[in-house]
């Protein structure tokens, strides 16, 4: 059973988001990332970069497949996790925690679910 942190909220695109004032923190979950397998390569978007809800904002490859990252808030890009461009096997290590993403200022609150809706979602 994978683990999914009650603190945080989620997206069908499993997707992590924790929220910070108006800031939301995005990544993949460990479900995401066990699918996925050895990611090997992320892209993201660029810091100030204005972000639709539901757009394609990035990518994770991995020696399997390449999976689409969506925004899951709309709003500017305030942060870029350059650790996992740069070691993005950081991605399947510690997706909650040094394999986050992105950073969002938004201004709607995301369209996301519960630890318990998404563990229901992925059946684990």
């Amino acid at each position: 059973m994978t683990a999914v942190p009650e603190n945080l909220l989620y997206t069908k695109d499993h997707e992590w988001i924790a929220i910070d004032g108006d800031v939301a923190t995005v990544g993949i979950t460990q479900h995401a990332a066990d699918a996925l397998g050895d990611v090997v390569f992320v892209a993201l978007p660029k810091v100030g970069e204005t972000l639709s809800l539901g757009a394609i904002v990035g990518e994770v490859e991995s020696t399997k497949s390449v999976g689409e990252i969506f925004a899951p808030v709309a709003g500017e890009v305030t942060e870029a996790n350059s650790v996992v461009v740069d070691s993005p096997d950081t991605v399947n290590a510690d997706p909650y925690g040094a394999g986050w993403l992105i950073k969002v200022r938004f201004t709607d609150a995301p369209n996301a679910m519960d630890a318990a809706a998404y563990q229901a979602l992925i059946g684990d």
